[in-house]
């Protein structure tokens, strides 16, 4: 790793940290309270994978929630104050390549995302008991899951020119896509139509690659969620990688 890449990345690493009780705490905290609300409001009622609570069911998809939701935040917040603060223009002035901000950003948002992701899981644990069925897998999903979102972050933070077309992105893309990936529910349980038309939605196969990992069973193929999420990646990192090279909305 380059001194700029490690600069740009402990930079963002700070920014985030600092206010951990903001950027760390809450978010987990918030998820408990779905799995509180959920586990009340669902258990007994909801089958899922024929002989898993549906409690513990429920905490891998939280987590994974959790994971993608603050990725994508850590990278779409820290350009978008960037750009209209005007500090931006620093980090663009430094000798760094396209690809070396993208690893800048992005591994930051993983690291965010995998931090709250893990301090969920960790939490949940004292009071529901998992399975770590295939861990490797856990892992995989985690970063690629954190991956896709922060370089979807970083495509949202160089469209959006102020704040509430970032919240625009955040309240009718990601969160609609997220909590409709199956978080909740097995998508198996929707009537034909809803579990066709979520088999289009990038989040689920996250989602349910990653409670794989944990359970040993899934609504489809781990392979085909791996595969998803691999184009996935290609696709967002491919697009925020273009973006940063030509400067778009950047240097303007």
């Amino acid at each position: 790793m380059s001194r700029g890449v490690w600069a740009l990345l402990r930079k963002e690493l700070l920014r985030f940290w600092k206010v951990s009780l903001q950027t760390l705490a809450a978010p987990v905290i918030s998820s408990l309270l779905y799995l509180l609300i959920f586990s009340h409001a669902m258990a007994g009622r909801v089958q899922v994978f024929g002989r898993v609570p549906y409690t513990s069911f429920l905490i891998p998809g939280l987590a994974m929630m959790s994971v993608l939701q603050n990725a994508f935040a850590n990278t779409s917040s820290s350009l978008i104050q960037s750009k209209i603060t005007g500090n931006l223009v620093f980090v663009l002035l430094a000798p760094l390549r396209a690809g070396e901000l993208y690893l800048g950003y992005v591994g930051a948002a993983v690291a965010r995302g995998v931090c709250v992701g893990g301090g969920l899981l960790l939490v949940a644990c004292w009071f529901v008991p998992l399975q770590w069925s295939h861990p490797l897998w856990i892992a995989a999903f985690a970063l690629l899951g954190a991956s896709m979102l922060g370089a979807l972050g970083v495509i949202a933070g160089i469209w959006a020119e102020k704040f509430d077309q970032m919240a625009a992105f955040q309240n009718f893309l990601i969160t609609p896509a997220t909590f409709l990936s199956g978080v909740f529910y097995s998508v198996h349980s929707l009537p034909p139509f809803w579990m066709a038309l979520s088999h289009f939605n990038p989040f689920f196969y996250l989602v349910d690659g990653f409670r794989y990992g944990f359970f040993g069973a899934s609504d489809v193929s781990p392979w085909i969620s791996l595969l998803a999420a691999l184009l996935g990646n290609a696709v967002c990192g491919g697009m925020a990688l273009t973006w940063l090279h030509r400067g778009t909305k950047l240097r303007t």
